[in-house]
């Protein structure tokens, strides 16, 4: 069967990741001033909190594309979704946002798809991923972020 056939038998489902992020490092860390964080919707930053937040919440649509079966060989997509297929992952921004002025993003949080458990997928719409958004050295948390540092359980749709 060619790769086109085999896209078009493949079946779409809509699912949110809530990402719960607690432990913000606060607007003024280290040689940053007025930090936020927010998601990335291609390549602009969105839903930004400020990093003086007690938390941050942040869903995220994502459509998951599977045989019609529910093989567990998914593929993501949406506008929040980056990368190619086998390594699809959402971004977390961190930026410099003065009052008023632009966001300028300074350091990424990149949380992979693949890691999403196969029974939370198959059970729940909702998806959520709890974090503390502050590393070791107090300043934003980057790089990328895999279980167990990001928890996954059934959220509460709605």
């Amino acid at each position: 069967m060619s790769s086109s056939k085999a896209v078009a038998t493949r079946v779409s489902r809509r699912i949110t990741l809530r990402i719960v992020g607690s432990d913000l490092p606060g607007a003024t860390c280290g040689e940053f001033r007025h930090v936020h964080v927010g998601t990335q919707c291609g390549r602009e930053p969105d839903q930004v909190v400020s990093a003086d937040a007690r938390q941050a919440l942040f869903e995220i649509p994502v459509e998951i594309l599977a045989d019609p079966q529910g093989a567990l060989d998914a593929d993501f997509r949406g506008p929040y979704v980056q990368g190619r297929p086998g390594v699809r992952f959402v971004y977390l921004t961190w930026g410099e946002q003065p009052p008023g002025g632009e966001f300028a993003m300074f350091r990424r949080i990149k949380i992979f798809l693949a890691d999403l458990p196969a029974e939370l997928i198959a059970a729940s719409g909702v998806l959520e991923g709890t974090l503390g958004l502050t590393d070791d050295c107090g300043l934003p948390l980057c790089a990328a972020v895999r279980p167990p540092r990001i928890a996954w359980s059934a959220g509460a749709d709605g």
